[in-house]
């Protein structure tokens, strides 16, 4: 049996660069989609892996331009995305991103004659399809579903570098949370999700796969961690959602890429989010690392 190739679409962010390397280390060929040859090289802030030297191929191309990701497909057996917008940019939204960016990834899949596509939503989408991000998830995931296109939908939890960026507020010694702190649920490792993603890879059939950490906490007890690994006197303040809302809708007039990103903040803040127990990586253990780290 031949090699496959896998199209990883977002290889040089968090998740994708760990997908990379475990798509690579089981035998797949990896062609990475980026917007910057140069975006795959470095051990990332929170230890993503480098992988400029394992992907076989790189193939750049923008979501935000249709027309540079034709034929980013060509001769790919699987495509797999977790192309989205993660940082505000520009004029640049969720829906330009997250929906139309992978819509386009999709025909150009379809044209091309790939066998299988897996994309990463949000766990619990349905409870927030207020937020803006995951509305334009759910969007794609629509149109993936009614493509034709034989698919799975991963649906993570929280991913251990939200909890990095949690971390870099402890380091300036003051946290900032909405609601009370004692909302529950599990963040995942990006190796620990990249081995659910490879696995679906390999499982035929339409489906989706919910995955979380091994471990569930609150957010207080998350940010009570980073203070601890980094020897600081814990400062949480908590704020009423009620302030985030009025705070989102203010923000959304005028810079509506921020608000995007904004709104699902608040919006997991609302409820616990405990996806399926997965992984053995510890979240005590990446915050003495990063710790270590800045020392």
């Amino acid at each position: 049996m031949s090699k496959l190739t896998v199209l990883v679409a977002g290889a040089s962010g968090y998740l994708g660069r760990y997908v990379v390397k475990e798509f690579t280390e089981r035998g797949y060929g990896v062609r990475a989609l980026v917007r910057s040859k140069d975006r795959l090289a470095g051990v990332g802030p929170n230890f993503e892996p480098d992988v400029a030297e394992v992907v076989e191929e790189v193939f750049i191309g923008d979501a935000t331009d249709k027309a540079s990701l034709k034929g980013a497909c060509k001769g790919v057996d699987i495509v797999f995305s977790c192309m989205g917008l993660t940082k505000p940019q520009n004029d640049v939204t969720s829906e330009l991103i997250d929906h139309l960016g992978n819509l386009a990834l999709l025909e150009d899949a379809i044209a091309c004659g790939v066998r299988r596509f897996i994309y990463i939503s949000v766990f619990n989408s349905d409870k927030m399809m207020d937020s803006d991000l995951v509305a334009a998830h759910e969007h794609f995931v629509r149109d993936l579903r009614s493509s034709g296109m034989p698919y799975t939908v991963i649906r993570p939890g929280a991913y251990f570098n939200d909890m990095g960026m949690f971390f870099n507020f402890a380091r300036k010694g003051h946290v900032f949370l909405f609601g009370d702190g004692s909302n529950r649920f599990n963040p995942i490792h990006g190796a620990d999700l990249a081995k659910v993603c490879v696995d679906a890879a390999e499982d035929e059939g339409n489906k989706e796969v919910a995955a979380g950490g091994p471990d569930i906490f609150t957010y207080d007890e998350t940010n009570l961690m980073a203070f601890e690994a980094l020897g600081l006197e814990p400062k949480i303040t908590h704020m009423p959602i009620w302030v985030g809302d009025m705070a989102l809708f203010v923000i959304g007039l005028f810079n509506k890429p921020f608000a995007s990103i904004m709104s699902f903040a608040i919006a997991v803040s609302r409820m616990d989010n405990i996806a399926p127990l997965t992984g053995t990586r510890r979240l005590r253990d990446f915050y003495r690392d990063l710790a270590a780290q800045g020392k």
